[in-house]
């Protein structure tokens, strides 16, 4: 609802009352004492900034908090509980809103899963709980070719392209990745003015090279050392492939591929953008170890790594094979799983291709140990990561840094209503239309996304301390079991002989 229809509105409900006063001899003092309030209220919701709904939907807006404990959204009303959602349940979702908004409650009553029919997920506790650590550890990803290092939170923003995401949500990510002291993925489609207001970037390039593309779609090394050099990059990611749709390339509906963003990209407005499957710069795993040099000699010697969705295991391990013969190594790898989100992607893609996150961690971690690569190249992980929990195992199982997209998104506000290829997101977050765009404050959106990611990694750290550990690299896979019906197995059992 517009500010416009918002005002129609109340001079109709004026007219009604004009009307039932003198028609229907009600008197006006008992109409008014209904109207008034309403209008006092939408008025409101229109002009307060901390939440999306309201500011966008006022009067209207209040009937989903009404309904709050049924949970958001018609579907949920009346059908999920609270741990059968998805993709995230209202359990999830209700994690990331008492983080952002330092809320924070015990869960009552004990756990709500069955964990004997499920995939139960659990980690192993000490009776010798460690000290708590006063500040969370940070990673350094610089490999021996690497000139200027960077030092990672172990939590961080995922990749969210403007575009996908509106200009205010790309700015409140921003600001909370400068005041968190957390880096800020741009995803593929560019780096807009959005993305600079101090935050630390890592440019991701995609097969479509927006930001750093010819005419006729090629990558243009001049426009990349250009943009590679600013100092808010700190560093370069290539996307080779993304969970939610590898082998398929990035989509952008042409609802959303407004001038800005078509400028940005340096693409055409109007139309549907869907990124080629495959990069031209490399055809073979020999030469993205050539490209990954360049890339590092264009901005200065800046940490360059890529990311993908496993496939072939065997092309995984023809470039751990050349990253040997070559020299030529990369900084970081970042591991995307099937289960990865997105915006807008073809049905059989998000559900069957891809090779799921557990395994994919597991074998690329093993495989650069097999190689001998895993100390130079840091792996950072992407899928499904909300809770402190869940860094917590993906760090057990091999990673060194996490990054969230969809916990991210829930703190700004979003509330999971499935619209994001559709324009019509109605908390702002993954729309382009100015009317829904302005219910997101970035000035105060910003506060919850740095309270997410403080709280989360301050529980964090006490899970740390519960298994006895004060290190990172104390953590393995013998300390998270999976329970599976009446059987339970550490993840060191399920994957020891797959892929070591």
């Amino acid at each position: 609802m517009s500010k416009k229809t918002f005002f129609i509105a109340c001079i109709l409900a004026i007219g009604l009352i004009a009307v039932l006063m003198f028609v229907a001899d009600i008197n006006w003092i008992w109409l008014s004492v209904i109207i008034v309030p309403l209008i006092a209220l939408g008025i409101y919701d229109l002009v307060q900034k901390k939440n999306s709904v309201l500011r966008n939907f006022p009067i209207i807006g209040h009937m989903r908090y009404l309904l709050k404990d049924i949970g958001p959204e018609l579907h949920q009303y009346f059908v999920e509980d609270n741990t059968d959602g998805t993709p995230f349940n209202a359990n999830k979702r209700n994690y990331v809103e008492s983080h952002a908004t330092k809320n924070l409650e015990n869960h009552p009553f004990g756990t709500e899963l069955n964990i004997y029919k499920e995939n139960y997920d659990w980690m192993e506790h000490s009776i010798y709980a460690a000290e708590k650590l006063k500040a969370v550890p940070r990673v350094n990803i610089c490999g021996s070719s690497c000139q200027q290092p960077y030092s990672a939170s172990i939590f961080n923003i995922s990749a969210m392209s403007f575009g996908a995401l509106s200009p205010n949500a790309i700015e409140a990510l921003n600001l909370a990745a400068k005041e968190g002291n957390f880096f800020h993925d741009t995803g593929e489609g560019g780096i807009s003015k959005y993305h600079r207001k101090g935050g630390d970037l890592v440019w991701e390039i995609g097969t479509a090279y927006f930001g750093c593309r010819t005419k006729d779609g090629h990558f243009d090394a001049k426009q990349f050392q250009e943009k590679a050099n600013w100092p808010e990059v700190k560093m370069i990611e290539i996307k080779i492939s993304q969970g939610a749709k590898p082998g398929h390339g990035g989509v952008l509906p042409a609802a959303k591929n407004n001038q800005e963003i078509a400028d940005i990209r340096g693409i055409e407005p109007n139309k549907d953008v869907i990124s080629p499957p495959s990069h031209t710069t490399f055809s073979n795993a020999k030469e993205l170890c050539l490209w990954i040099q360049q890339l590092r000699e264009l901005s200065g010697g800046k940490p360059v790594g890529f990311k993908l969705c496993i496939g072939s295991q065997q092309e995984f391990i023809d470039i751990c094979e050349q990253m040997l013969a070559t020299g030529i190594k990369a900084d970081f790898i970042t591991v995307d799983g099937a289960e990865g989100g997105t915006g807008a992607a073809p049905i059989d893609f998000s559900d069957s291709v891809g090779m799921p996150w557990e395994p994919a961690l597991v074998f690329v971690c093993d495989t650069l140990k097999k190689f001998g690569l895993r100390e130079e190249i840091k792996i950072i992980t992407a899928t499904k990561i909300i809770s402190a929990f869940d860094i917590f195992k993906a760090l057990c199982l091999g990673a060194d840094i996490c990054n969230s997209a969809r916990g991210m998104m829930f703190a700004l506000g979003c509330i999971q209503s499935l619209k994001c290829h559709t324009n019509a997101c109605p908390t702002g977050v993954a729309t382009q239309k100015d009317s829904l765009v302005r219910g997101l404050v970035p000035e105060e959106k910003w506060k919850r996304v740095k309270n997410y990611h403080q709280e989360t990694l301050n529980d964090f750290l006490d899970l740390l301390a519960a298994s006895g550990c004060n290190k990172l690299s104390q953590l393995n896979r013998k300390m998270i079991h999976k329970q599976m019906g009446i059987e339970e197995k550490t993840f060191s059992e399920i994957y020891e002989t797959k892929y070591v």
